[in-house]
């Protein structure tokens, strides 16, 4: 059987669904309600939500990628590793050029 509801009924529910915590489909099942027909009316309400947010480039910037260097020196022997260098990997290679 179809129940018919106003725009305020509706604007209670999708509400009453937004504090609820519960996902549409948890929401519709537990309200008895079509999940169809409460997307529509949100839309048609102009109540949609999305976490899609559309952008505007208003200013175009140029990336400029640091190229410090970590240098181990070793008597005439110079190391150079980029400034990423994992401490772990930094300090296995020291303990082997220390043998």
């Amino acid at each position: 059987m179809r129940i018919s509801r106003s725009q305020t009924q509706w604007q209670t529910i999708i509400k009453d669904h937004q504090s609820s915590g519960l996902t549409v489909i948890e929401y519709c099942q537990k309200q008895q309600l079509s999940t169809s027909s409460f997307y529509a009316v949100k839309k048609k309400l102009g109540l949609s939500s999305s976490n899609f947010v559309r952008a505007k480039i208003t200013q175009q910037v140029e990336f400029v990628e640091d190229k410090s260097l970590i240098t181990v020196t070793m008597g005439k022997v110079n190391i150079s590793l980029p400034s990423t260098t994992s401490a772990t990997y930094l300090s296995q290679l020291l303990r082997e050029l220390a043998l």
